[in-house]
């Protein structure tokens, strides 16, 4: 039987962004991405490796070198767009996020399991990492063209920042293409024997 079970969930790529290599998050809204085992090509978070940040300091000095696994940033339309009501906005635009993939069609999106898997039909697959906390950079961004909106992301975003992922098998990932998404077929980790919660 296989560990990876394929859900009836599939999220269809609304949106894509390229993130140059530099100090903004900002990304440019692309057609397509041309995705390699290092990531997107060219990119801000392009590489096999990267230094450890705040969200990993229990484990290691920060600026250690570590598997990147936060090669791509992706979040759900449908989240964004209840972050954007909650922030007072019509809309929230992707680029002001560093969102490398925008997917509509998969309810709870930030909360879907590490490890998962999205693949398009026969091509490219990437995996999940974990859920992206809300920091205060996407509120600079977002401040710099909308102000007075930028503090509001971070507490708008709880629970709703998408995920990060990695590649697993390169290709090209093109707008209008269909993700489906595979969760790892296994229970709730239960220690010491607790009741196992869904």
């Amino acid at each position: 039987m296989p560990v990876m079970r394929e859900t009836e969930y599939k999220g269809k790529v609304v949106w894509l962004g390229h993130v140059p290599a530099g100090k903004s998050i900002r990304a440019n809204a692309v057609d397509a991405l041309d995705l390699g085992f290092f990531g997107d090509r060219g990119a801000r978070h392009e590489g096999e490796t990267r230094a450890s940040c705040v969200r990993v300091k229990n484990l290691y000095p920060p600026g250690t070198d570590i598997r990147n696994a936060r090669q791509l940033s992706v979040l759900s339309a449908e989240e964004i767009e209840a972050t954007a009501q909650e922030m007072g906005l019509d809309r929230l635009d992707p680029s002001f996020l560093g969102a490398s993939i925008v997917l509509r069609g998969i309810p709870d999106f930030t909360h879907i399991p590490p490890s998962s898997r999205l693949q398009v039909a026969g091509g490219v697959t990437i995996t999940v990492d974990m859920e992206n906390r809300p920091c205060v950079i996407p509120g600079r961004e977002i401040e710099t063209d909308l102000p007075g909106h930028g503090a509001a992301f971070k507490p708008a975003a709880q629970g709703r920042r998408g995920v990060t992922a990695w590649v697993e098998r390169p290709g090209e990932l093109k707008l209008g293409d269909t993700m489906t998404l595979f969760v790892p077929d296994q229970r709730n980790w239960a220690p010491l024997g607790q009741p196992v919660s869904n």
